[in-house]
Protein backbone atom coordinates (compact mmCIF):
# COMPACT_ATOMS: atom_id res chain seq x y z
CA UNK A 1 0.00 0.00 0.00
CA UNK A 2 2.70 2.58 0.56
CA UNK A 3 4.61 1.80 -2.48
CA UNK A 4 1.02 2.74 -4.45
CA UNK A 5 0.44 5.70 -2.26
CA UNK A 6 4.41 7.07 -2.79
CA UNK A 7 4.00 6.64 -6.43
CA UNK A 8 0.35 8.77 -6.40
CA UNK A 9 2.77 11.43 -4.47
CA UNK A 10 4.92 11.26 -8.05
CA UNK A 11 2.00 11.49 -10.15
CA UNK A 12 0.28 14.42 -7.95
CA UNK A 13 3.77 16.42 -8.44
CA UNK A 14 4.25 15.61 -11.59
CA UNK A 15 0.59 16.79 -12.65
CA UNK A 16 0.74 20.08 -10.54
CA UNK A 17 4.27 20.63 -11.87
CA UNK A 18 3.01 20.52 -15.82
CA UNK A 19 0.12 22.58 -14.76
CA UNK A 20 2.44 25.31 -13.47
CA UNK A 21 4.14 25.48 -16.37
CA UNK A 22 0.84 25.51 -18.60
CA UNK A 23 -0.10 28.56 -16.93
CA UNK A 24 3.23 30.07 -16.29
CA UNK A 25 3.14 29.79 -11.91
CA UNK A 26 6.36 29.51 -10.73
CA UNK A 27 5.49 29.07 -7.32
CA UNK A 28 2.89 26.13 -8.51
CA UNK A 29 5.68 24.15 -10.64
CA UNK A 30 7.62 24.49 -7.14
CA UNK A 31 5.17 22.84 -4.92
CA UNK A 32 4.77 20.35 -8.05
CA UNK A 33 8.66 19.40 -7.48
CA UNK A 34 7.80 19.01 -3.75
CA UNK A 35 5.07 16.98 -3.78
CA UNK A 36 7.17 14.62 -6.42
CA UNK A 37 10.29 14.96 -4.05
CA UNK A 38 8.20 13.46 -1.17
CA UNK A 39 6.89 10.34 -3.30
CA UNK A 40 10.23 9.93 -5.38
CA UNK A 41 12.32 9.77 -2.31
CA UNK A 42 9.52 7.21 -0.30
CA UNK A 43 9.30 5.66 -3.75
CA UNK A 44 12.94 4.54 -3.68
CA UNK A 45 12.59 3.31 0.34
CA UNK A 46 9.58 0.89 -0.68
CA UNK A 47 11.64 -0.27 -3.73
CA UNK A 48 14.28 -1.68 -1.69
CA UNK A 49 12.20 -3.17 0.87
CA UNK A 50 10.40 -4.93 -1.89
CA UNK A 51 14.38 -6.17 -3.20
CA UNK A 52 15.43 -7.99 -0.03
CA UNK A 53 11.63 -8.91 0.55
CA UNK A 54 11.77 -10.80 -2.36
CA UNK A 55 15.69 -11.39 -3.00
CA UNK A 56 16.94 -11.72 0.26
CA UNK A 57 19.43 -15.14 0.33
CA UNK A 58 19.79 -15.08 -3.82
CA UNK A 59 20.34 -12.80 -6.16
CA UNK A 60 19.99 -9.50 -3.84
CA UNK A 61 23.38 -7.81 -5.00
CA UNK A 62 22.57 -8.30 -8.66
CA UNK A 63 19.23 -6.37 -7.72
CA UNK A 64 20.51 -3.49 -6.20
CA UNK A 65 22.85 -3.19 -8.94
CA UNK A 66 20.25 -3.34 -11.39
CA UNK A 67 17.70 -1.25 -9.64
CA UNK A 68 21.12 1.65 -10.14
CA UNK A 69 21.02 0.53 -13.91
CA UNK A 70 17.82 0.94 -14.71
CA UNK A 71 17.26 4.32 -12.53
CA UNK A 72 20.34 5.58 -15.08
CA UNK A 73 19.03 4.31 -17.92
CA UNK A 74 16.11 6.35 -17.04
CA UNK A 75 17.88 9.63 -16.15
CA UNK A 76 19.54 9.17 -19.88
CA UNK A 77 16.38 8.23 -21.68
CA UNK A 78 14.73 11.43 -19.83
CA UNK A 79 17.48 13.71 -20.84
CA UNK A 80 18.26 12.56 -24.91
CA UNK A 81 13.82 12.58 -25.36
CA UNK A 82 12.38 15.42 -23.55
CA UNK A 83 14.45 17.32 -25.94
CA UNK A 84 13.57 16.22 -28.92
CA UNK A 85 10.13 16.35 -27.96
CA UNK A 86 9.90 20.48 -26.68
CA UNK A 87 11.58 21.18 -30.53
CA UNK A 88 8.77 18.83 -32.36
CA UNK A 89 6.18 20.60 -30.08
CA UNK A 90 7.56 24.33 -30.48
CA UNK A 91 6.60 24.45 -34.28
CA UNK A 92 2.83 24.84 -32.93
CA UNK A 93 3.16 25.92 -29.32
CA UNK A 94 5.97 28.29 -28.31
CA UNK A 95 7.42 29.49 -24.40
CA UNK A 96 5.44 28.35 -21.32
CA UNK A 97 2.83 26.55 -23.43
CA UNK A 98 5.29 24.22 -25.40
CA UNK A 99 7.24 23.93 -21.95
CA UNK A 100 3.75 22.44 -20.27
CA UNK A 101 2.84 19.95 -23.14
CA UNK A 102 6.18 18.24 -22.96
CA UNK A 103 6.02 17.93 -19.14
CA UNK A 104 2.71 16.11 -19.84
CA UNK A 105 5.13 13.39 -21.55
CA UNK A 106 6.41 12.72 -18.49
CA UNK A 107 3.20 11.96 -16.57
CA UNK A 108 2.52 8.75 -19.01
CA UNK A 109 6.15 7.89 -17.15
CA UNK A 110 4.69 8.61 -13.52
CA UNK A 111 1.57 6.60 -14.45
CA UNK A 112 3.23 3.69 -16.04
CA UNK A 113 5.27 3.89 -12.83
CA UNK A 114 1.63 3.82 -10.63
CA UNK A 115 0.41 0.42 -12.76
CA UNK A 116 3.81 -1.05 -11.53
CA UNK A 117 3.33 -0.42 -8.15
CA UNK A 118 -0.23 -1.60 -8.70
CA UNK A 119 0.90 -5.24 -10.02
CA UNK A 120 3.50 -5.44 -7.33
CA UNK A 121 1.66 -4.64 -4.16
CA UNK A 122 -0.60 -7.66 -5.89
CA UNK A 123 2.46 -10.22 -6.26
CA UNK A 124 3.65 -9.34 -3.14
CA UNK A 125 0.42 -9.78 -1.35
CA UNK A 126 -0.27 -12.86 -3.30
CA UNK A 127 3.11 -14.13 -2.51
CA UNK A 128 2.83 -13.70 1.32
CA UNK A 129 -0.75 -15.62 1.37
CA UNK A 130 0.65 -18.69 -0.86
CA UNK A 131 4.49 -18.48 1.48
CA UNK A 132 2.48 -18.02 4.93
CA UNK A 133 4.11 -14.86 5.50
CA UNK A 134 0.86 -12.88 6.49
CA UNK A 135 0.77 -15.10 9.68
CA UNK A 136 4.48 -14.22 10.82
CA UNK A 137 3.79 -10.48 9.68
CA UNK A 138 1.14 -10.86 12.34
CA UNK A 139 2.88 -10.35 15.58
CA UNK A 140 5.24 -7.91 14.18
CA UNK A 141 4.69 -4.45 15.23
CA UNK A 142 6.38 -1.20 13.37
CA UNK A 143 7.54 1.48 15.16
CA UNK A 144 9.25 4.69 14.52
CA UNK A 145 11.40 3.73 17.83
CA UNK A 146 12.87 0.68 16.91
CA UNK A 147 15.72 3.46 15.95
CA UNK A 148 16.87 3.00 19.29
CA UNK A 149 17.49 -0.43 18.75
CA UNK A 150 19.57 -0.15 15.67
CA UNK A 151 23.06 -1.48 16.49
CA UNK A 152 26.29 0.52 15.93
CA UNK A 153 26.92 -1.67 12.72
CA UNK A 154 23.79 -0.44 10.83
CA UNK A 155 24.93 3.58 11.80
CA UNK A 156 28.01 2.90 10.55
CA UNK A 157 26.70 2.17 7.08
CA UNK A 158 24.33 5.19 7.58
CA UNK A 159 27.84 7.20 7.82
CA UNK A 160 29.36 5.26 5.25
CA UNK A 161 26.46 6.09 2.52
CA UNK A 162 26.42 10.02 3.44
CA UNK A 163 30.14 10.29 3.56
CA UNK A 164 30.75 8.50 -0.05
CA UNK A 165 27.50 9.67 -1.99
CA UNK A 166 27.86 13.71 -1.39
CA UNK A 167 31.62 12.98 -3.32
CA UNK A 168 29.69 11.52 -6.30
CA UNK A 169 26.51 13.48 -7.17
CA UNK A 170 28.13 17.00 -5.72
CA UNK A 171 31.01 16.63 -8.03
CA UNK A 172 28.91 16.14 -11.12
CA UNK A 173 26.69 18.90 -10.42
CA UNK A 174 30.07 20.92 -10.59
CA UNK A 175 32.03 18.85 -13.52
CA UNK A 176 31.71 20.60 -16.19
CA UNK A 177 32.68 24.12 -15.44
CA UNK A 178 35.86 21.65 -13.50
CA UNK A 179 37.32 19.96 -16.56
CA UNK A 180 37.13 23.10 -18.67
CA UNK A 181 39.35 25.04 -16.37
CA UNK A 182 41.35 22.19 -14.35
CA UNK A 183 42.46 20.31 -17.89
CA UNK A 184 41.58 22.91 -20.58
CA UNK A 185 38.57 20.68 -22.18
CA UNK A 186 36.09 22.27 -24.50
CA UNK A 187 32.45 22.05 -23.24
CA UNK A 188 31.68 18.90 -25.38
CA UNK A 189 34.74 17.03 -24.31
CA UNK A 190 34.36 18.01 -20.75
CA UNK A 191 30.15 16.93 -20.94
CA UNK A 192 31.65 13.71 -21.98
CA UNK A 193 34.24 12.97 -19.48
CA UNK A 194 31.11 13.78 -16.52
CA UNK A 195 28.78 11.16 -17.64
CA UNK A 196 31.09 9.05 -17.10
CA UNK A 197 30.02 7.96 -14.05
CA UNK A 198 26.66 7.55 -14.95
CA UNK A 199 27.52 5.83 -18.21
CA UNK A 200 29.03 3.35 -16.11
CA UNK A 201 27.23 2.59 -13.63
CA UNK A 202 24.15 1.60 -15.90
CA UNK A 203 26.32 -1.28 -17.78
CA UNK A 204 28.42 -2.38 -14.58
CA UNK A 205 26.00 -2.09 -11.54
CA UNK A 206 24.51 -5.65 -12.68
CA UNK A 207 27.92 -7.10 -13.63
CA UNK A 208 29.40 -6.09 -10.15
CA UNK A 209 26.03 -7.37 -8.37
CA UNK A 210 26.59 -10.75 -9.99
CA UNK A 211 30.13 -10.92 -8.68
CA UNK A 212 29.20 -9.90 -5.08
CA UNK A 213 26.29 -12.34 -5.00
CA UNK A 214 29.30 -15.28 -6.33
CA UNK A 215 31.78 -14.14 -4.19
CA UNK A 216 30.38 -12.50 -1.31
CA UNK A 217 32.25 -10.17 1.16
CA UNK A 218 30.18 -7.02 1.19
CA UNK A 219 32.32 -5.22 3.11
CA UNK A 220 35.48 -6.11 1.60
CA UNK A 221 33.95 -4.41 -1.60
CA UNK A 222 32.67 -1.23 0.52
CA UNK A 223 36.18 -0.94 1.44
CA UNK A 224 38.01 -1.19 -1.88
CA UNK A 225 35.26 0.87 -3.59
CA UNK A 226 35.82 4.18 -0.71
CA UNK A 227 39.48 3.84 -1.62
CA UNK A 228 39.53 3.61 -5.17
CA UNK A 229 36.97 7.00 -5.22
CA UNK A 230 39.59 8.48 -2.86
CA UNK A 231 42.04 7.67 -5.53
CA UNK A 232 40.35 9.26 -8.34
CA UNK A 233 39.52 12.69 -6.56
CA UNK A 234 43.41 12.59 -5.65
CA UNK A 235 44.44 12.07 -8.64
CA UNK A 236 41.92 14.93 -10.23
CA UNK A 237 43.09 17.19 -7.66
CA UNK A 238 46.87 16.77 -7.86
CA UNK A 239 47.83 15.07 -11.57
CA UNK A 240 47.25 16.68 -14.51
CA UNK A 241 46.23 13.07 -15.91
CA UNK A 242 43.48 12.43 -18.54
CA UNK A 243 40.72 13.07 -16.52
CA UNK A 244 38.93 10.07 -18.21
CA UNK A 245 41.21 7.33 -15.99
CA UNK A 246 39.80 8.99 -12.88
CA UNK A 247 36.52 9.38 -13.91
CA UNK A 248 36.46 5.63 -15.03
CA UNK A 249 37.91 4.39 -11.73
CA UNK A 250 35.10 6.66 -9.96
CA UNK A 251 32.26 5.13 -11.99
CA UNK A 252 33.39 1.56 -11.92
CA UNK A 253 33.58 2.28 -7.57
CA UNK A 254 30.62 3.71 -7.88
CA UNK A 255 28.66 0.72 -9.31
CA UNK A 256 30.30 -1.65 -6.64
CA UNK A 257 29.57 0.59 -3.56
CA UNK A 258 25.98 0.60 -4.75
CA UNK A 259 25.74 -3.44 -5.34
CA UNK A 260 27.50 -3.88 -1.78
CA UNK A 261 26.67 -1.24 0.75
CA UNK A 262 23.10 -1.20 0.40
CA UNK A 263 22.00 -5.34 0.34
CA UNK A 264 24.32 -5.12 4.11
CA UNK A 265 21.23 -3.23 5.72
CA UNK A 266 19.54 -6.64 5.07
CA UNK A 267 21.99 -8.43 6.70
CA UNK A 268 21.53 -6.87 10.28
CA UNK A 269 18.26 -5.49 10.52
CA UNK A 270 15.19 -7.47 10.56
CA UNK A 271 12.53 -7.71 8.01
CA UNK A 272 10.03 -5.90 10.04
CA UNK A 273 12.17 -2.70 10.38
CA UNK A 274 13.60 -2.36 6.93
CA UNK A 275 11.46 0.10 5.58
CA UNK A 276 12.41 2.49 8.89
CA UNK A 277 16.38 1.74 8.16
CA UNK A 278 16.04 2.18 4.27
CA UNK A 279 13.95 5.68 5.04
CA UNK A 280 16.61 7.07 7.61
CA UNK A 281 19.45 5.86 5.44
CA UNK A 282 17.85 7.56 2.18
CA UNK A 283 17.18 10.38 4.78
CA UNK A 284 20.51 11.40 5.88
CA UNK A 285 21.95 10.44 2.42
CA UNK A 286 19.63 13.51 0.97
CA UNK A 287 20.32 15.58 4.12
CA UNK A 288 24.27 15.34 3.09
CA UNK A 289 23.77 16.11 -0.16
CA UNK A 290 21.81 19.20 0.31
CA UNK A 291 24.15 20.48 2.84
CA UNK A 292 27.37 19.52 0.88
CA UNK A 293 25.87 21.09 -2.29
CA UNK A 294 25.68 24.34 -0.31
CA UNK A 295 28.72 23.98 0.95
CA UNK A 296 30.73 22.93 -2.22
CA UNK A 297 28.95 25.92 -4.40
CA UNK A 298 30.55 28.00 -1.40
CA UNK A 299 33.93 26.11 -1.38
CA UNK A 300 34.28 26.52 -5.53
CA UNK A 301 33.45 30.86 -5.42
CA UNK A 302 36.15 31.14 -2.20
CA UNK A 303 38.84 29.39 -2.20
CA UNK A 304 38.71 27.49 -5.95
CA UNK A 305 38.41 23.51 -7.33
CA UNK A 306 41.59 22.62 -5.68
CA UNK A 307 40.05 23.08 -2.16
CA UNK A 308 36.79 21.72 -3.11
CA UNK A 309 38.40 17.97 -4.42
CA UNK A 310 40.29 18.04 -0.84
CA UNK A 311 37.26 18.50 1.13
CA UNK A 312 35.87 15.76 -0.76
CA UNK A 313 38.65 13.54 -0.06
CA UNK A 314 38.33 14.31 3.60
CA UNK A 315 34.68 13.48 3.14
CA UNK A 316 35.82 10.11 2.03
CA UNK A 317 38.43 9.64 4.55
CA UNK A 318 35.86 9.82 7.16
CA UNK A 319 33.80 6.84 4.84
CA UNK A 320 36.63 4.72 4.87
CA UNK A 321 37.42 5.05 8.68
CA UNK A 322 33.59 4.18 8.87
CA UNK A 323 34.01 1.04 6.85
CA UNK A 324 36.99 -0.14 8.74
CA UNK A 325 35.47 0.47 11.87
CA UNK A 326 32.48 -1.58 10.56
CA UNK A 327 34.70 -4.57 9.77
CA UNK A 328 36.35 -4.41 13.16
CA UNK A 329 32.73 -4.13 15.33
CA UNK A 330 31.42 -6.63 12.46
CA UNK A 331 34.49 -9.25 12.80
CA UNK A 332 33.75 -8.73 16.89
CA UNK A 333 30.52 -10.12 16.47
CA UNK A 334 31.34 -12.71 14.04
CA UNK A 335 31.43 -11.27 10.48
CA UNK A 336 28.62 -12.03 9.04
CA UNK A 337 28.22 -8.83 6.54
CA UNK A 338 31.72 -10.03 5.42
CA UNK A 339 30.78 -13.88 4.88
CA UNK A 340 31.63 -15.27 1.29
CA UNK A 341 28.67 -15.96 -0.59
CA UNK A 342 29.27 -20.19 -0.29
CA UNK A 343 29.56 -19.66 3.62
CA UNK A 344 26.22 -17.40 3.28
CA UNK A 345 24.27 -19.66 1.40
CA UNK A 346 24.81 -22.66 3.69
CA UNK A 347 23.56 -21.05 6.83
CA UNK A 348 20.89 -19.94 4.81
CA UNK A 349 20.09 -23.49 3.64
CA UNK A 350 20.49 -24.61 7.15
CA UNK A 351 18.22 -22.27 8.60
CA UNK A 352 15.56 -22.68 5.84
CA UNK A 353 15.50 -26.68 6.94
CA UNK A 354 15.27 -25.79 10.57
CA UNK A 355 12.36 -23.53 10.03
CA UNK A 356 10.78 -26.17 7.48
CA UNK A 357 11.27 -28.93 10.26
CA UNK A 358 9.64 -27.14 13.09
CA UNK A 359 6.60 -25.77 10.53
CA UNK A 360 6.20 -29.75 9.41
CA UNK A 361 6.42 -30.98 13.68
CA UNK A 362 4.47 -27.88 15.15
CA UNK A 363 4.27 -30.42 18.64
CA UNK A 364 7.88 -30.28 18.66
CA UNK A 365 8.11 -26.50 19.71
CA UNK A 366 5.97 -27.06 22.82
CA UNK A 367 7.91 -30.36 23.94
CA UNK A 368 10.30 -30.08 27.12
CA UNK A 369 12.20 -33.47 26.32
CA UNK A 370 16.06 -31.96 26.21
CA UNK A 371 17.04 -35.03 24.57
CA UNK A 372 14.17 -35.01 21.56
CA UNK A 373 15.55 -31.37 20.35
CA UNK A 374 19.01 -32.67 20.41
CA UNK A 375 18.06 -35.54 18.52
CA UNK A 376 15.94 -33.30 15.96
CA UNK A 377 19.17 -30.72 15.58
CA UNK A 378 20.81 -33.52 14.45
CA UNK A 379 18.80 -34.50 11.96
CA UNK A 380 18.55 -31.58 10.47
CA UNK A 381 22.14 -30.99 10.68
CA UNK A 382 22.16 -34.67 8.75
CA UNK A 383 19.67 -33.63 6.10
CA UNK A 384 21.65 -30.56 5.47
CA UNK A 385 24.65 -31.90 4.99
CA UNK A 386 22.60 -34.92 2.59
CA UNK A 387 21.69 -31.98 0.45
CA UNK A 388 25.10 -30.80 -0.14
CA UNK A 389 26.44 -34.17 -1.48
CA UNK A 390 28.65 -34.86 1.91
CA UNK A 391 28.85 -37.68 3.72
CA UNK A 392 27.68 -37.87 7.59
CA UNK A 393 29.98 -38.74 9.97
CA UNK A 394 29.09 -41.26 12.60
CA UNK A 395 29.61 -39.08 15.32
CA UNK A 396 26.51 -36.79 13.62
CA UNK A 397 24.19 -39.74 13.42
CA UNK A 398 20.86 -39.01 15.35
CA UNK A 399 20.59 -41.64 18.56
CA UNK A 400 17.33 -44.24 17.67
Amino acid sequence: LGTIVFALFVLIGQIIFAIGAQVNKYWLMCVGRFVFGIGGESLAVGQNTYAVSWFKGKELNMVFGLQLSFSRVGSTVNINIMGPIYRWLNKSLSGYQCLGATLWFGCAFCILSLICALLLAYYDRRANRLLGKEVEKAGEKISLWDVKDFSLSIWLMFIICVAYYVTIFPFISLGLVFFEERFGLDPASASAVNSIVYLLSAIMSPIFGLVVDKVGRNLFWVIIAVIATLGSHMLMAFTFLNPYVAMVIMGLAYSLLACALWPMVAYVIPEHQLGTAYGIMQAIQNLGLAVVSIIAGDIVDSKGYLFLEVFFGACLSIALIASVALYLVDAARGGSLNYSAKKRNMLAEAERMKSSTSINNPQQLNSGEAGFKENDDCDVRNRFISRVSSEVPDHLGSSQ
